[in-house]
C-alpha cells in the first residue's frame, strides 16, 4: 500500500492533558508506518455529555501505509497505553483518538466509519482541523473543512497560547 494522508482528532480531560497529547504524537511517530506531518494548536473546549472537566483538543495530519482498520487498531492501542478505559459514552477520558479522514476513502464497517460520522457536528474537531487542513474535503459532502466550520458555534472554544501549550512537558 502506498502512503495515504489522513486526519485524526485527539482529546484529553483527565491527568496532565497537554503532556498526554504531546506524548501521543511521540508514540505515533515511533510507529514505522505512521508519520505525524502536522498538528494544530491546542484548544480548551467544553465537554459534551455529563458534567466533567474541559477538554484539551488538537488535530493532526498523518501519513501512513497502514489500512484504515490497522491504523484504528494502533490508535486504540495508544489509548490503552495511556490508560484509557472505556466506561461511559461521552465520559471523561485520559485520551481519545478518532480517525476522521483517510484520504478520500468512504468506509463503513462494524468497527469503523470514515469519514467520522459526527465530525461535521463537532466544533472541537473542525476548528483545530481547519487550522491545518482547511482545504481538505469531506469525501461525502464535497465541502472543505473550512466550509464545514462555517455552520458551527465556536462558543467556549479557546486556542491555548503557544507558550502555555509548550510548558509542562517534561518529555520534550
Amino acid at each position: 500500500m502506498s502512503f495515504v494522508s489522513c486526519a485524526i482528532a485527539l482529546g484529553s480531560n483527565l491527568g496532565d492533558s497537554l503532556a498526554i497529547l504531546k506524548g501521543t504524537f511521540k508514540q505515533l511517530d515511533r510507529h514505522p508506518h505512521i508519520t505525524v506531518m502536522a498538528h494544530s494548536s491546542f484548544y480548551q473546549t467544553p465537554p459534551v455529555g455529563p458534567p466533567q472537566p474541559d477538554y484539551i483538543n488538537v488535530a493532526a495530519l498523518l501519513e501512513t501505509e497502514l489500512a484504515p482498520e490497522e491504523l484504528l487498531r494502533n490508535l486504540l492501542q495508544i489509548e490503552a497505553a495511556f490508560g484509557r478505559v472505556r466506561r461511559e459514552r461521552w465520559g471523561p477520558r485520559l485520551l481519545d483518538l478518532d480517525l476522521l479522514l483517510f484520504g478520500d476513502v468512504v468506509l463503513t464497517t462494524p468497527t469503523l466509519q470514515i469519514p467520522h460520522p459526527r465530525m461535521h457536528e463537532r466544533a472541537f474537531v473542525l476548528i483545530p482541523l481547519a487550522e491545518i487542513a482547511g482545504h481538505w474535503r469531506d469525501p461525502i459532502s464535497g465541502k472543505t473543512i473550512a466550509q464545514l466550520t462555517q455552520g458551527i458555534s465556536s462558543d467556549g472554544i479557546q486556542r491555548l497560547p503557544k507558550d502555555q501549550s509548550d510548558q509542562n512537558n517534561a518529555s520534550e
